[in-house]
């Protein structure tokens, strides 16, 4: 993998400390999801997503509707990645980092994280998680996402990103980010995120721990994106997890 510029890296990072961290690990204690409100600009985001067009720089594409997943489809990023998606990639995964390493004390999960995602990458790539998880998708209109978990693999880190690209209103109507939260004995609950372009979620990919009268208790999310009404929509997601 190709070493990260240091100006992008160092303007992820800055770009970053406008957000209050704590607000964003209070947000994912309680709701599971939390959000980093404007953080890519218009341009970056028609930047982002004209690159869909541009197969050399991708590893894959899946079209949804044939593997029962929806409408729609995405394509995986090919190492190296794009200037901005590394950057984020490496500057967003310290800031999530302990707030991955308390969650799994609260579960009862030995597994700890690393400081730096190089270091977490390197503990993928030795099990045979060598291949990028960062993708683009694309939707029009009738297209949807089924409710997932972005899991590929045995090294799984607890959350992840995305960033919609696109204006609700001005591209595409309907297709909004949904999130849904199974808790034991208890009938799932939803959350949609009212996502504007250049906005970023992030979320927990599997589980998260709930605090309850007799302790923590888990929680399992999923997240999936509802039927496009019209227009196009793209999306960009960070998974800082490597796939086998």
């Amino acid at each position: 993998m190709n070493a990260m510029p240091d100006a992008m890296t160092d303007d992820a990072a800055a770009r970053l400390q406008v957000f209050d961290w704590a607000d964003v690990a209070d947000d994912l204690d309680a709701q599971g999801f939390a959000m980093l409100e404007a953080l890519l600009s218009p341009r970056e985001c028609r930047d982002l997503a004209g690159l869909y067009a541009d197969e050399t720089i991708f590893r894959s594409r899946v079209v949804m509707g044939r593997h029962g997943f929806g409408r729609g489809e995405y394509q995986y990023f090919a190492y190296p990645l794009p200037d901005t998606v590394a950057s984020l990639r490496g500057a967003i995964y310290p800031r999530l980092a302990p707030i991955a390493n308390r969650w799994n004390a609260a579960m009862g999960i030995d597994v700890r994280y690393p400081d730096s995602h190089a270091a977490f990458l390197a503990r993928c790539h030795g099990a045979g998680q060598r291949r990028p998880t960062p993708l683009l998708l694309q939707y029009g209109a009738g297209d949807y996402n089924c409710l997932h978990q972005d899991l590929y693999g045995e090294h799984v880190f607890p959350l992840q990103v995305a960033i919609l690209l696109s204006e609700p209103g001005r591209d595409f109507s309907g297709g909004e980010f949904v999130l849904t939260e199974q808790r034991p004995r208890m009938q799932s609950r939803a959350d949609v995120v009212p996502l504007h372009q250049g906005d970023a979620v992030v979320f927990a990919v599997h589980q998260r721990p709930v605090q309850g009268t007799r302790g923590s208790y888990r929680v399992n999310q999923r997240h999936g994106v509802s039927r496009l009404r019209s227009g196009h929509r793209h999306t960009l997601g960070i998974i800082f997890h490597d796939a086998t």
